[in-house]
């Protein structure tokens, strides 16, 4: 085994229920068979990290506190390989949050749930990602989580950390359903990159390499996936 991803479902701002497992696993279950079939002759693994509670629940930050556990039990059961973290809604926050674990070496957050910004309030920390590779998908008509946030957030985090590239996904919301192929096909491309040092695609380095907001801003092609290589 040379590499693991662990999937990071959605949750609630604020709930001390535990999450339905097959409720809470449905939004990441396809991305991950996905992207162990992709990564098998490579010795990927895949995970779904199930909750203790549905809530992130304000500075108890349940979620990511579950991520980093996860993170540990990886090591512990595999030694000491390289974990991507992949979340979706508030597990992407989750995905990002915890993004500081000395295994983790990449973040893929689709659609991810952040906080409004507020001046009195600490902003949500990004010197986590420091050292990371990173990316953040949203859909431009995402009515649940605020695309606008997680732009921001990524023109923080890109001032510490050049390796952070955000796409957007014309006129697509919060479950990404219209493009889910060309999404899917971006997150496996970004994820062997990231994990198993295979070439990302041209639309991949060139949103890593461009100055914001370009590559924070990148728009993602229909059809993105069918000719991955260059």
């Amino acid at each position: 085994m040379s590499g693991a991803v662990l999937l990071l479902p959605g949750g609630d701002e604020v709930s001390a229920r535990r999450p339905s497992p097959l409720m809470a696993t449905a939004s990441v279950r396809a991305l991950g068979r996905r992207l162990a079939r992709a990564g098998q002759g490579e010795g990927l693994v895949a995970h779904v990290v199930h909750y203790r509670y549905r809530g992130w629940n304000g500075s108890e930050a349940h979620l990511a506190r579950d991520a980093a556990w996860a993170t540990d039990e990886v090591v512990r059961r595999y030694g000491d390989v390289p974990v991507c973290l992949v979340g979706v809604g508030m597990g992407g926050r989750a995905a990002l949050r915890a993004a500081g674990h000395t295994a983790v070496n990449s973040v893929l957050a689709l659609a991810p749930w952040l906080p409004e910004e507020d001046m009195a309030a600490s902003p949500e920390p990004v010197k986590q990602l420091v050292g990371r590779r990173v990316l953040i998908v949203h859909g431009t008509n995402d009515e649940r989580t605020d695309p606008e946030l997680s732009f921001r957030l990524a023109a923080r985090a890109k001032k510490a950390n050049r390796d952070i590239c955000r796409f957007e996904v014309h006129a697509d919301g919060h479950g990404l359903h219209q493009y889910r192929s060309e999404v899917h096909a971006l997150s496996e491309d970004f994820v062997m990159g990231t994990l198993f040092a295979r070439s990302f695609s041209r639309p991949v380095e060139d949103a890593l390499a461009a100055p914001p907001p370009l590559g924070l801003r990148m728009p993602l092609a229909a059809g993105f996936g069918k000719s991955l290589r260059r």
